[in-house]
């Protein structure tokens, strides 16, 4: 599961300074912060914050062990004088860093920053925090390379890991937060998370519920749930969701009749006959080689139905491919997501937690072979994820971890109607035992809500308040999904 993509053209920050070394040293629970700028490769200017690392054990068992810095960056609130709680901000993936997730979305957390502190911890594993990563192939291509090629690139990975990758999983990262708001000397904090995020949020809270004043879920997943049997059901229900919209639009069912088979045609199409291409690179325009086979073609379509304005270009992307037989931008899209996830998303990390909380939950799913061969994702995914995890080193995971969460902290749950990976209704399964929660559902949104429309300001009063009562979400009516693109340089009326 990836974090969520900025409306428009994605910027994705990278950080200036990277600091992967671990180090043999004492472990000391002290924390020196000094002025830096937290800067982006993709993304013009740079954001000035209060940066240090905070060493905490690789093993938590051997403290005399491995030390591996935690980064952290305070944001300072704009107000002399600021609140006493700061907000917390949890990134997804897993893999992402939440340095690298706030960078790109700092404008919608303005109005919070203007009277509290924003704190940035790199989960272990992510950013600067001994980013855990290796050669590993990202989605599309894990699942075309072949078994018995992806259990030697498994092999390879885990020798060129820079850690051990059964020591960074969400359990121990909940400690780590912990740490972090001791030695900053925050009584109680706030927090923000979206997509996995939201798995660190809910263990936080059940480990330490006295710390959190107040909680923003973004795109909830359930501790009960394990991640992947349902990844490609929930894609192909948004796709369909997609379809049906266009259908009901007379401007796109004109321009793009019958969508739904031209889509299964397309996938045959490239299934018996990939398109092998020379497109210019979207980047740099120097001519660049891509083939386009049913794994990348998926790939590219689950991501791009992660943000509205993104699946709005799908009918449009699918026809020129499928119809007009132009499956040059829907290649060049498959390329500029691939390299958004290569930026973003530590494998090792991420397969360090997928393999030690969701693996040994998979067979509890029900999700049958049927189920899986009946999307357009097919079972490959996840026939790909068990290869790896097959021989992935499995880590401490809290006995209590995957319990329904119960708590009286006050949490605003929001969610994009048509999310492709975390439904709304992943959010009513967590509310019977939250007392002091709110669900806002936000029609025709994909994956991630904190920037659209008036989200950021709803979400800046429901933190001032540490409380739902009163919060007028009338605003949210007039949120609609991007209107359907009818050329490359025109959307429907």
């Amino acid at each position: 599961m990836e974090g969520p993509r900025v409306r428009g053209q994605v910027h994705f920050a990278l950080l200036a300074l990277f600091c992967s070394a671990i180090c043999t040293a004492s472990v000391h629970e002290t924390l020196t912060l000094e002025d830096c700028r937290l800067q982006s490769e993709s993304a013009p200017g740079s954001l000035a914050a209060r940066c240090g690392h905070l060493a905490r054990p690789e093993n938590p068992d051997d403290p005399r062990g491995k030390v591996l810095p935690v980064h952290v960056a305070v944001v300072p609130a704009l107000r002399l004088e600021p609140a006493e709680d700061a907000l917390f901000v949890l990134s997804g993936g897993p893999g992402q860093a939440a340095s690298d997730f706030y960078l790109a979305y700092s404008p919608a957390f303005a109005r919070i920053r203007r009277d509290r502190d924003i704190v940035l911890v790199d989960q272990r594993g992510t950013g600067r925090s001994n980013r855990l990563d290796c050669t590993l192939p990202e989605e599309p291509e894990l699942t075309s390379v072949g078994r018995e090629t992806l259990q030697q690139l498994v092999r390879k990975c885990l020798e060129q890991l820079p850690g051990d990758p059964r020591f960074y999983t969400t359990s121990l990262a909940v400690r780590d937060l912990e740490a972090v708001r001791a030695a900053l000397g925050y009584e109680r904090i706030s927090l923000y998370a979206i997509s996995y995020g939201t798995r660190v949020a809910q263990h936080y809270i059940r480990q330490y519920p006295d710390r959190v004043r107040a909680a923003i879920l973004d795109g909830v997943v359930p501790a009960t749930l394990a991640l992947g049997p349902r990844i490609a059901i929930e894609a192909q229900n948004a796709l369909e969701a997609a379809f049906e919209r266009c259908e009901k639009n007379e401007s796109c069912a004109r321009s793009y009749p019958r969508l739904p088979e031209t889509f299964r045609s397309l996938m045959t199409r490239v299934s018996d006959e990939p398109f092998r291409l020379s497109i210019p690179d979207p980047l740099t325009g120097e001519p660049t080689s891509v083939t386009l086979d049913r794994e990348r073609l998926s790939g590219a379509v689950r991501l791009l139905s992660y943000s509205d304005e993104t699946a709005s270009m799908l009918p449009l992307l699918i026809h020129e491919a499928g119809v007009s037989g132009r499956p040059q931008s829907l290649a060049a899209q498959y390329l500029m997501i691939r390299r958004e996830a290569e930026r973003q998303i530590a494998q090792g990390m991420h397969f360090s937690v997928v393999c030690s909380e969701d693996a040994p939950r998979w067979s509890e799913s029900g999700v049958s072979e049927s189920a899986l061969e009946r999307t357009y994702l097919g079972p490959e995914l996840m026939a790909a994820m068990q290869t790896v995890c097959a021989q992935w080193p499995r880590g401490a995971v809290d006995e209590n971890f995957a319990e329904p969460l119960r708590s009286d902290v006050p949490m605003l749950l929001l969610s994009g109607g048509n999310d492709p990976v975390t439904p709304a209704a992943y959010a009513q399964q967590i509310l019977p035992g939250l007392s002091r929660a709110k669900h806002l559902i936000l029609r025709g949104q994909g994956h991630g809500q904190i920037a659209i429309g008036c989200v950021p300001r709803l979400a800046a009063e429901f933190i001032s308040a540490a409380s739902s009562e009163g919060l007028d979400t009338s605003c949210l009516e007039s949120v609609r999904p991007a209107a359907f693109m009818l050329s490359p340089v025109a959307s429907a009326p």
